[in-house]
């Protein structure tokens, strides 16, 4: 006489779970992977978009000639990023720690005419 109180799945039940949830998994990777490139992307281009808008935030504060003689000056990125960091909100110190991982800033050199910063990233220039 069976007691069937005590219920449970076959090893077979287990095993054929298990594969299916190995076969969603190894579906669904690639679109993970796709997500989580395109978001990093759109956060390079908004904090690329909070630069430009914090160069013309400084350039509307001080004045453009005032601006222009601090700015020629800053020979590097970085040093243009530290005229700029006040201006953006929780900006870290450095530049490199502002962008994602693999994707680089290139703020312009001069500020007559006034251009927008190039973003480039693994995949190559991003037009933003």
């Amino acid at each position: 006489m069976w007691n069937l109180q005590f219920r449970a799945f076959s090893l077979v039940e287990v095993l054929a779970a298990v594969a299916i949830i190995g076969i969603i998994t190894f579906l669904a990777m690639p679109n993970i992977v796709a997500v989580k490139q395109d978001s990093e992307t759109n956060l390079a281009i908004s904090r690329a978009e909070a630069l430009n808008i914090a160069l013309v935030t400084l350039l509307q504060s001080n004045g453009r000639e005032n601006v222009a003689e601090y700015w020629e000056r800053s020979t590097t990125n970085q040093d243009r990023y530290a005229l700029l960091a006040s201006y953006l909100a929780f900006a870290p110190a450095n530049l490199d720690q502002y962008m994602p991982l693999g994707y680089r800033i290139d703020i312009p050199n001069i500020i007559e005419p006034l251009g927008k910063v190039s973003l480039s990233g693994p995949r190559g220039e991003i037009i933003y």
